[in-house]
């Protein structure tokens, strides 16, 4: 199949900090490609030297087979960028935002568009609405409205469900199945790992570089890994006791906390082993057991993991950073 996006070692700093660190990615044509990571990771600035508003420092990259560095202008007339800011005109109603958008992207018999726009999101009843009278959710969906006014052959979303309410964040993933269905390529970035889950393919980054990318049950079967879940009370008091149990390093190759519960990831096939260890641990210091069940590795316990072996192996010392990323995480992806 073609490629949508290709980048070789795409690089950019902003002073001392490195931001994309040689990204190297290869997107196909009607794939839905997600870029996960902790804010900071450079996922953002990837994203925008793509769309052509930041120069790379280093390295190139061709989308639907133009240089964004020489062919730029032809690059722009075929992709859509949604960002994480709110960009719409908060004093014209919905069907004026449309428009406007049409005529700066050259789409002048814009209205059919628009019709079909309007029913796609669902907003024909609200059209004469001021956007700055609409919901979140429903700025969201003008957003892309307007994103796809032209009919762009690729579409770049920046975190676009970030602080939306559960059914819209559906409502919206709807939207984005129903696109790529028609051959769109889609590129979004995701602080949501249950988002990623259900993307064509997923590039995890971490201080501008790419830690994995593929398909999502190829990266969470790469570990060869079990877990045990734990539910317990209070978990945080509980993190702390197998955290500095010598038994528990031995046998465990990482804990990771989830808000009420504990992930005991482990090489499989020592299952009975790894439940009497946790419970004689956790029951033996008082810890109250809520519920115990082994799951395969989820986007999360992989994202968490490859992040301290990179730590490890820069030699950095071992933090909270990754306990709290997975809390961050988990509660973001658990709130629907």
């Amino acid at each position: 199949m073609a490629l949508a996006i290709h980048t070789d070692a795409l690089a950019k700093s902003f002073g001392p900090v490195k931001a994309v660190a040689g990204v190297s990615l290869e997107v196909e044509r009607g794939q839905m490609f997600a870029l996960v990571g902790p804010d900071g990771a450079g996922k953002t600035t990837t994203i925008r030297m793509l769309c052509g508003i930041l120069r790379p420092d280093s390295g190139g990259a061709r989308l639907l087979g133009f240089d964004v560095l020489t062919e730029a202008e032809e690059i722009k007339r075929r992709i859509g960028y949604l960002s994480q800011r709110f960009s719409l005109y908060t004093d014209l109603s919905i069907d004026e935002n449309i428009e406007f958008f049409a005529r700066i992207n050259g789409v002048k018999d814009f209205r059919k568009r628009r019709e079909e726009l309007l029913e796609f999101t669902r907003l024909g009843p609200f059209r004469t609405r001021l956007a700055d009278k609409l919901s979140g959710g429903m700025k969201q969906k003008l957003a892309l409205a307007c994103t796809l006014i032209h009919t762009p052959e690729i579409i770049f979303l920046d975190e676009p469900t970030t602080g939306v309410d559960p059914v819209t964040r559906r409502d919206f993933w709807k939207l984005l199945a129903e696109l790529m269905k028609g051959g769109t390529t889609i590129m979004l970035t995701t602080p949501y790992l249950d988002e990623a889950e259900r993307c064509t393919r997923v590039a995890m980054m971490n201080q501008g570089a790419i830690l994995a990318c593929d398909v999502p049950a190829t990266l969470k079967g790469s570990l060869g890994q079990k877990v045990i879940e734990v539910v317990c009370s209070p978990s945080r008091r509980a993190f702390g006791l197998v955290q500095e149990n010598e038994a528990m390093k031995t046998f465990f190759d990482d804990i990771q906390i989830f808000g009420d519960r504990l992930d005991f990831i482990y090489t499989a096939g020592a299952d009975a082993d790894a439940n009497d260890l946790i419970r004689s641990v956790l029951v033996g210091a008082g810890i109250t057991i809520v519920e115990v069940r082994t799951k395969s590795p989820t986007l999360e316990n992989v994202f968490i993991t490859l992040i301290e072996r990179a730590r490890a192996a820069a030699g950095e010392p071992e933090g909270e950073g990754a306990v709290e990323q997975g809390e961050r995480t988990n509660a973001e992806t658990t709130h629907e």
